[in-house]
């Protein structure tokens, strides 16, 4: 009788040992098909991106140097989205909605009029439009939707103001108005990092998040140069 105890003890403890080399082996397998999904998601978003960006010779790479900077802002401000993908895919697609605005309006070299702004300020909703369906962007529409608010409310389209602008939208505000000081535009030449921080600073509480602001100050000239410097 105690043999047969001890037999179905121990072959109750081979199929434990069974069970969890199984579950291993299925978590192993889950973790390689999410990887996967991922890269596949991650190289939709930078096809699309590429797509848009190729219309226009100035800006080439400029959502994936805003990327480069945001999430690196974000990490440096310790943001929970730093870690999200869809915060990288936000920054990258932010300017999707740009593909509807007519080339006469997208690459003027002069100040744009009344009307013209009206259609270049649409371009978050549109952008918004484009990928409302797309379930796996998740939240990353919303930078895409609100990446021109301000912090003071001010910007469009919602005229959101301080916490209520998504937190990725705060930073990726910081990231894209770095990138357009420091490249060169049809209508003025690249200025240097320091003269981009100075006109961010000037705008913390107004158009900027402060946090977003305090964190691109502590982020040195350097990194910021082999940020770009890795993105061309």
């Amino acid at each position: 009788m105690e043999a047969d105890l001890v037999a179905r003890l121990e072959e109750k403890e081979r199929q434990l040992e069974r069970y969890a080399a199984d579950l291993r082996e299925t978590f192993k397998a889950e973790r390689a098909r999410s990887a996967q999904l991922r890269a596949s998601y991650m190289a939709t978003v930078r096809a699309l991106a590429n797509a848009v960006e190729a219309r226009d010779a100035y800006t080439g790479h400029h959502a994936e140097r805003v990327a480069a900077y945001g999430l690196e802002l974000a990490r440096t401000a310790a943001l929970d989205i730093a870690d999200d993908p869809q915060t990288e895919f936000g920054f990258l697609l932010h300017d999707v909605g740009k593909v509807a605005v007519p080339d006469a309006i997208l690459f003027k070299p002069a100040p744009l009029t009344d009307e013209e702004r009206v259609l270049m300020e649409r371009h978050p909703v549109i952008g918004w439009e484009i990928l409302r369906d797309i379930d796996f962007l998740g939240d990353a529409k919303l930078v895409v939707r609100h990446h021109h608010e301000r912090w003071d409310g001010r910007g469009y389209p919602d005229s959101l103001a301080g916490d209520d602008i998504p937190p990725a939208a705060r930073v990726f505000a910081v990231a894209d108005t770095l990138d357009a000081l420091t490249t060169d535009r049809p209508y003025r030449p690249a200025g240097s990092f320091a003269d981009a921080r100075a006109i961010i600073r000037a705008g913390a509480g107004r158009q900027f998040c402060p946090t977003s602001v305090a964190a691109l100050e502590t982020v040195s000239d350097e990194r910021l140069e082999e940020l770009r410097t890795g993105i061309s």
